[in-house]
């Protein structure tokens, strides 16, 4: 047998080698990656139908001050003996409070019981804000009566309010009605105590409160009497309101 020539023999021995390194190396497992443009297919018009609407809170409605028709106004006489002279009314509503008719047993007050000069309701109103600032939770304060638009006798329910510088105020109650407590067990002590201590801080000469209640305050300011277990009942002086 005649022997390869030498570039024959290179030949077989190159090939020899490739095949070998061929036969080394795995079977690459991945799938090709694909060339070209990749499309998505457009969503179905139908879909996300038959499901649930996400939820949402609406948005709480925003705290508007009741418009007041200010004006200066005069007391005259004694709180059981006087009258009231260009008087201011009080707002039947606002963002911290409510009134309640004591006759009636019901919300808003009628509008002839809700008179007083303009600084008790200017006082009675930042009362009403300075307690419910400190007390965020806390439910709207219930007003109830002041004095008639002209002062002057008032009723059977009371013996004074004639002359503007009266406000009865409506203690919270535990279970955060809107509405007076019928008995001094209903009475959230914690909040009417803030309520006479914001009252006395305010200026008032007098504060009466129920004997039963509880309640407490500087001596010569509060006191306490009788039918006053579901109110507090704030006199300012002349010269404060």
């Amino acid at each position: 047998m005649r022997p390869l020539p030498l570039a024959a023999a290179l030949a077989v021995l190159v090939a020899f080698v490739a095949g070998l390194a061929a036969a080394q190396v795995p079977n690459d497992p991945r799938p090709p990656v694909p060339t070209g443009t990749i499309t998505t297919p457009a969503p179905s018009e139908t879909e996300g139908e038959g499901l649930p609407p996400v939820p949402t809170t609406p948005a709480p409605p925003p705290a508007v001050e009741p418009e007041i028709s200010w004006r200066d106004s005069r007391a005259i006489g004694l709180p059981y003996a006087g009258r009231l002279v260009r008087g201011v009314q009080f707002p039947a509503a606002g963002p911290h409070l409510f009134t309640w008719d004591p006759l009636l047993h019901r919300s808003p007050n009628r509008s002839w019981r809700r008179w007083g000069t303009d600084g008790l309701v200017r006082v009675t109103l930042r009362v009403v804000r300075a307690y419910a600032a400190a007390h965020p939770g806390a439910p709207p304060v219930a007003i109830g009566d002041l004095s008639r638009p002209r002062g002057g006798y008032f009723g059977p329910k009371h013996a004074s309010h004639q002359n503007g510088l009266d406000v009865d105020v409506y203690y919270p109650r535990k279970d955060r009605l809107e509405r007076p407590p019928k008995t001094a067990v209903q009475v959230d002590r914690r909040l009417a105590q803030a309520l006479v201590d914001g009252f006395v801080a305010a200026g008032a000469g007098k504060v009466f409160v129920g004997p039963n209640v509880g309640l407490h305050g500087p001596r010569g300011v509060v006191h306490e009497l009788a039918h006053h277990d579901n109110h507090l009942h704030a006199r300012f002086p002349r010269w404060r309101a």
